[in-house]
């Protein structure tokens, strides 16, 4: 099995996360699953609208091309997904999107859950995310640790004091979710995701911690499967049908 993994990080700018996201989903990875991670230059550098509406161009266009090159599935390591459905009407292999998944996974281990973004300048793009998934009424709030992408380069590069003020950073955002009724928590962000990947049974005051790195991975792999097993691809009804050849070559050659 073949995985692409969009990140939305510059590849020279962040390369120990993306070194180090490299490492753990290829250890962490099914015998048999090979995972490729691949960068975005210029990355989702600017929190916002307009960055996310950009990358997103990127990121579908990525996916026709792992399709094109013999991937079996692509997967948006950006919790936001911009272009998610785009790409999933683009591609005849699996689409899969590490905010869905988790969303849907959360839905899965608890009824009221709380998400903890990277920045507040996420918050209504969490919001229209659950409501699009269908999950808006189980969502008690959405935190925000207010951290930077330059703030995880000292933690992956070994810098425990860092790797320690962002997850009290999260654990104060979590706490405030759990007072309002959240029974389960979600990390609304891969850098925070990859950050805490070698917690096990994470969780805070009881309230378990969904990872959405670990999520992603093993959701593309289930879907991979599940493509094989029964034959079944997206709907190809009004949500999902496939764009002719003709509209992804339009898009191709913008």
């Amino acid at each position: 099995m073949r995985l692409r993994w969009q990140s939305f990080v510059d590849e020279a700018t962040n390369a120990p996360y993306l070194a180090r996201l490299q490492e753990h989903l290829t250890a962490t990875a099914s015998e048999g699953t090979v995972v490729e991670v691949v960068g975005m230059s210029p990355p989702a550098r600017d929190f916002g609208r307009l960055s996310e509406f950009r990358c997103s161009i990127s990121a579908v266009s990525n996916a026709i091309d792992a399709e094109a090159d013999g991937c079996d599935a692509f997967v948006f390591g950006h919790f936001q997904e911009p272009g998610l459905y785009e790409a999933r009407a683009a591609c005849g292999i699996p689409v899969i999107g590490i905010g869905e998944s988790s969303l849907l996974w959360a839905a899965h281990l608890g009824r009221r859950m709380g998400l903890v973004s990277i920045d507040s300048a996420f918050t209504v793009i969490h919001l229209e995310q659950v409501e699009r998934y269908g999950l808006g009424s189980r969502v008690v709030g959405i935190g925000a640790m207010e951290a930077r992408v330059e703030d995880f380069e000292g933690a992956f590069a070994g810098d425990v004091a860092a790797r320690q003020a962002l997850i009290d950073a999260f654990e104060q955002e979590a706490r405030i979710l759990i007072a309002k009724g959240a029974d389960v928590l979600v990390v609304a962000g891969g850098l925070f995701g990859l950050l805490i990947a070698s917690e096990r049974g994470m969780s805070v005051d009881g309230v378990p911690v969904v990872n959405c790195t670990s999520v992603g991975l093993a959701w593309a792999e289930m879907d991979v499967r599940l493509h094989r097993m029964t034959g079944i691809v997206a709907s190809q009804g009004p949500s999902f049908r496939l764009a002719p050849d003709r509209a992804r070559g339009d898009f191709l050659s913008r």
